[in-house]
């Protein structure tokens, strides 16, 4: 018989069936304190988990420590039905997975339910990334000599000459930052460490950002937060994405451009230029090497871009074609 535990407005698992909610608050525990997964991932995996328990228990199922392959494969189906994306669906698999193991593990269960499921095929989209030409237009849309401007500059040169995720840049705090020898040091997924070289004109546009633009945007409050609001607090997310999609159309930019295009750019454009692969991925915090390999495809497809533009049988093909 599964645990119970009083609902309260703070228990953010109040919200899935009560006979299934002290097995995913222990999981949710550790994956927090011994695994030391982030909290974005612990929100996801908690929203999978209580949206399968709710169907589990529609099905029949009782609690976690009975529920059967049988009752997972229905539920795996029920995600099939356009509501949810391949993707969300994996996920959603990988924490039904990843609880079915820790409830073994702590003698919950004999046995794994979910060993044999299988998900969907992920088609692997190619990242989106802006061409060299194009991150110059970006990287010189920020004009004038105002705060907001020195500072969105600063922001945009230190984000693709380190790959940053969002999160890592908006939480940057003076700390992380050593301009004297060149590089940011980045507390990444799992609160992991690394440390990433700062290019010299980002280098140069964070030195004028300390000296004459994040001055005169400090409040009394004001943290140790590198890029900070007109409030001055630290920079939401929300707020890079505004600034990146404002200067992308100022700069003339057709395509859509997000946050993450320039980290994407940032691997894409090291691996054009000739960096090693290893590198990249150590650069971008990827646990796994096969993460980063996706740059390879992008830099593959615009070989073959290039080719058929310009390569004369290509070309002349092309022609007959048309």
């Amino acid at each position: 018989m599964a645990r119970k535990s009083p609902r309260n407005e703070r228990d953010h698992v109040a919200d899935a069936p009560e006979a299934f909610q002290e097995d995913i608050r222990s999981y949710l525990n550790t994956i927090l304190l011994e695994r030391g997964l982030s909290r974005n991932t612990e929100v996801s995996y908690r929203s999978d988990l209580i949206q399968a328990a709710r169907v589990l228990e529609k099905i029949g199922a009782k609690n976690w420590a009975t529920v059967t392959a049988a009752q997972l494969t229905a539920w795996l189906h029920s995600l099939g039905g356009g509501e949810f994306t391949e993707a969300s669906q994996s996920r959603k698999l990988t924490a039904v997975r990843m609880l079915c193991k820790h409830l073994v593990r702590e003698r919950v269960r004999d046995d794994n339910p979910s060993e044999l499921l299988s998900g969907p095929k992920i088609r692997r989209k190619l990242p989106q990334t802006l061409s060299p030409a194009d991150m110059e237009k970006l990287l010189a849309a920020p004009m004038g000599g105002d705060a907001y401007a020195i500072r969105d500059k600063a922001m945009l040169e230190l984000f693709y000459s380190s790959g940053l995720r969002i999160s890592e840049l908006s939480g940057l705090t003076l700390q992380q930052v050593d301009l004297e020898h060149g590089f940011v040091r980045v507390f990444g997924k799992g609160s992991k460490e690394r440390v990433v070289p700062l290019g010299g004109q980002a280098r140069d546009a964070v030195m004028t950002y300390l000296a004459s633009g994040r001055p005169r945007l400090v409040k009394p409050r004001t943290g140790s937060e590198l890029f900070i609001s007109e409030r001055g607090k630290a920079i939401s997310r929300k707020t890079v994405w505004v600034i990146v999609k404002k200067h992308a159309k100022n700069a003339g930019i057709e395509k859509m451009v997000k946050p993450h295009s320039l980290r994407h750019s940032f691997a894409t454009h090291l691996l054009g230029g000739g960096a090693d692969l290893r590198a990249i991925q150590e650069m971008l915090g990827h646990a796994s090497i096969g993460t980063t390999q996706i740059y390879t495809a992008v830099e593959n497809s615009r070989l073959l871009d290039q080719h058929a533009r310009h390569h004369p049988r290509n070309k002349l093909k092309s022609r007959k074609q048309d």
